[in-house]
């Protein structure tokens, strides 16, 4: 080890100083083998999460209901992936599973127009989506794990393709108001109701009437100003 020393620091000056660089440049390659996503993330952030646009919300609830935003980055939430104790107003996403107690019940209106009501101990999960006014190749999936639900067809149902999920078979919605219970023991019974055309027209004003008043005082504003 001496010998060896003693015939690194005979090296000329500009030997060592060339030693040195080389040595230095292999630790950089290897700091950049090691740390991938560091260097990346110096030298080309990701973009941040995009916040997640609500579906839906919650207009009743009776008792414990709880929403569980599983895959929605949500503005005003501190800790995405949490649950929380649900009340009137509260908006759903794309991904969330909403789940009620014993005795509780809850009520949602979907943007489309589509209302579902959970009774007690019942879970659902808004695994899809997509919603477009103007669009025809719409669509729709939830899954009901348990308990008992009724829910009225919206727009989804009419431009698109909408799809309940149970633990025995996965169906197609037309335009109709449903009834589904799943018992303790996995069967499921389903039953087709009268459809109400009021009780669609009802969820959609209690949606869009909320952005229409907003708009409307957003013009009176602009208005005063000018």
């Amino acid at each position: 080890m001496a010998s060896n020393s003693n015939r690194f620091f005979r090296l000329s000056a500009k030997a060592q100083r060339r030693a040195i660089a080389t040595l230095a440049g292999g630790l950089i390659v290897l700091s950049c083998a090691l740390l991938p996503g560091l260097v990346l993330a110096q030298s080309n952030p990701p973009p941040a999460a995009a916040i997640a646009t609500p579906i839906g919300k919650i207009v009743t609830a009776k008792g414990s209901v709880k929403v569980e935003h599983v895959t929605a980055v949500v503005a005003i939430q501190a800790n995405a992936g949490g649950s929380a104790q649900a009340k009137v107003g509260d908006l759903v996403y794309k991904g969330d599973v909403v789940s009620t107690a014993a005795d509780s019940a809850v009520g949602i209106i979907f943007s489309d127009g589509a209302a579902f009501n959970l009774a007690s101990n019942a879970r659902m999960v808004l695994n899809e989506f997509v919603f477009d006014p103007k669009g025809t190749s719409n669509s729709t999936l939830f899954s009901l794990t348990k308990g008992t639900f009724t829910f009225v067809a919206g727009k989804v149902a009419r431009t698109g393709d909408m799809k309940i999920d149970t633990p025995v078979a996965t169906m197609g919605i037309r335009g109709t108001t449903s009834h589904v219970e799943i018992h303790d023991d996995g069967t499921v019974a389903f039953s087709t109701l009268i459809e109400d055309k009021k009780a669609i027209d009802k969820a959609l004003e209690k949606i869009t009437a909320p952005i229409k008043r907003r708009e409307t005082k957003a013009a009176e504003r602009h208005k005063s100003a000018t």
